[in-house]
């Protein structure tokens, strides 16, 4: 066993990756990121107490915050990368242990359960020959390989030998990646909270703390839940006040013959500012994956040169970039390993990485990304093939479903509507996902689908019809957009007085791939949401036993078929 790691559904045989990560992830990059997660518990020991003494710690949040989000699935494949952050995590930890002192408070290195690991660490990356230059990191890395894995296997997951206690931690810490991924969205857009940094760090200590019960985990992982619904409406505040809420539009899924730039990921910042700076070059930008619920924000119908979506979910691009033929960018998580047939077309920013593709700078000082390498790459390419014509409806956000309630409370209290399936969650390569495709082909056609995230691909361009002019497939937007359909949910329980969100004709079907989903999950968890089914397997990281809790205390379930499962839900 060279590396460890089951954090997402697609796992090698549902119970972990132990050579190289299905996603593509190899050996060394999993131990690396096992070894950043350690720093950046051992970072979070010295902010905690920096909170408690009153003592801002802003470099320390926003590191904790952008490493765990280069560590969720398919966001970071880059050794050096993350040779360079654990690096950098000993000078932002002893920056904080800087400030303690300095503030007069008396640093108890007893209570730091890292500091063993720490000292090695910081030996590690102070011995004479260690490259200091990050673009020497990797090579010096190489040769101390060894040394690493074994001390990555001290730390990782698998140090912790009770099944029950290291389901819990992983499922804690999953939640929190998840967590980081929402704020970081957020922060970009110039958005925090304290209190959501301050819980990450609380819950990172925790997993360390062989002190606390399988109890004090649950009641942790709960916590977390709470934490997910706050991140998810810190971002859709974030997104909403920048770029306006979210309206019914009609998105374009043919092509122009204009060259064109494709941007994938999650991140609207980045797709603003490479708006403006193709604006008036003759370059068209279109979405991949998760960018598709751009389209539905009033500030981007502006462009002209937005062209539309092309494509489908993330796990489809090593075919559809190939075909597109102008530059990719990757903004946030969800990269495949790419082809050498287009890696030269591929850019990447932000917490993306990956061995030789180009990247795009950081903003400084205030201003915008520089995407002019990019816009003139775009330039000496022919525009896309055409993958396939017509238009997908979406931008079903609370807020325009909520100007819509009267009509679809009439159609519920008329019995056009009978049911509502929130088959909200992630896309996925295996073939058991077309499960959720038949599914949605069999529902009966007095019933309605909400989605959000990239699972809608399976199901958003079926000729599925409507229901007195409500389509039966409503894409509230990406993965942190459930928290539009949660609000929903709420919605529609006070408008028919109900004093249980479970007793509304909402069933739960979720598609679940990475840490993303599982802060959604938790967060539905948290706002009382029951018996709701994940699939198409359960995760590999619950043990039996808390498999055992999660079916007693919230009816959590699997998938079957979709006529069996169809007769359950509508029963």
């Amino acid at each position: 066993m060279s590396m460890f790691c089951y954090q997402c559904q697609e796992t090698a045989k549902g119970t972990g990756c132990t050579m190289r990560g299905v996603c593509g992830k190899t050996a060394d990059v999993s131990n690396l990121q096992d070894l950043l997660m350690y720093t950046l518990k051992g970072i979070s020991v010295y902010a905690l107490e920096a909170r408690q003494a009153k003592i801002a710690t802003p470099e320390a949040d926003k590191f904790i915050m952008e490493g765990l989000f280069a560590t969720i699935t398919n966001a970071n494949f880059d050794k050096e990368h993350f040779v360079v952050l654990i690096k950098q995590a000993l000078i932002v930890r002893d920056n904080v242990k800087a400030a303690l002192v300095k503030a007069g408070v008396k640093v108890d290195a007893a209570n730091d359960s890292t500091r063993s690991i720490w000292r090695k660490l910081t030996d590690w990356f102070t011995a004479d020959g260690a490259a200091e230059a990050s673009h020497d990191s990797t090579l010096w890395f190489a040769d101390n390989a060894p040394e690493f894995e074994k001390k990555a296997a001290t730390v990782g997951i698998l140090a912790t030998e009770n099944e029950d206690v290291r389901s819990l931690r992983e499922l804690l810490t999953y939640g929190v990646k998840g967590m980081a991924a929402y704020a970081e969205h957020a922060y970009t857009l110039g958005y925090m909270e304290d209190a959501i940094f301050a819980f990450m760090q609380k819950a990172l200590v925790a997993t360390t703390n062989d002190k606390l019960s399988a109890d004090e985990l649950v009641a942790l992982v709960m916590e977390c839940g709470k934490y997910g619904v706050d991140v998810m409406a810190l971002l859709d505040k974030a997104n909403t006040s920048t770029y306006g809420n979210p309206e019914i539009t009609k998105v374009n899924i043919g092509v122009r013959n204009n060259p064109g730039i494709l941007i994938s990921g999650h991140d609207l910042k980045d797709l603003e500012e490479l708006l403006e700076q193709t604006q008036g070059t003759g370059v068209d930008v279109y979405t991949h994956g998760e960018m598709l619920p751009a389209h539905y924000y009033p500030a981007f119908k502006k462009y002209t040169n937005f062209a539309g979506n092309y494509g489908n979910a993330w796990w489809l691009q090593d075919k559809e970039f190939e075909t597109f033929n102008g530059p990719i960018l990757m903004t946030t998580n969800c990269l495949v390993p790419p082809k050498a047939s287009y890696k030269d077309r591929v850019y990447v920013t932000g917490v993306v990485g990956f061995e030789g593709l180009k990247e795009i700078g950081e903003r400084k000082n205030g201003k915008p990304k520089d995407f002019t390498a990019l816009i003139a790459h775009a330039k000496k390419c022919p525009p896309p093939n055409e993958l396939e014509q017509g238009e997908i409806i979406g931008g079903f956000a609370h807020n325009q479903v909520l100007a819509l309630a009267d009509k679809v409370v009439d159609a519920v209290k008329s019995g056009a509507i009978k049911r509502f399936f929130v088959m909200a969650g992630c896309d996925g390569r295996m073939k058991s996902r077309d499960y959720y495709a038949e599914f949605a082909k069999a529902l009966p056609k007095d019933t309605v689908i909400l989605t959000a995230g990239c699972a809608k691909y399976r199901y958003n361009k079926l000729p599925l019809g409507d229901i007195g002019g409500i389509p039966r497939v409503l894409d509230a937007g990406q993965c942190n957009d459930s928290y539009s359909l949660a609000i929903i949910a709420l919605k529609l329980k006070e408008v028919f007085g109900l004093d249980d969100i479970n007793k509304l004709p909402i069933s739960y079907n979720i598609a679940w791939y990475e840490q993303k989903a599982v802060i959604v999950l938790l967060a539905l968890l948290y706002l009382g949401v029951k018996n709701i089914h994940l699939g198409p397997t359960l995760p590999g990281f619950l043990s039996p036993n808390v498999v055992k809790v999660l079916i007693e205390q919230f009816g959590i379930g699997g998938i079957s078929n979709p006529e069996d499962d169809i007769k359950m839900f509508m029963a």
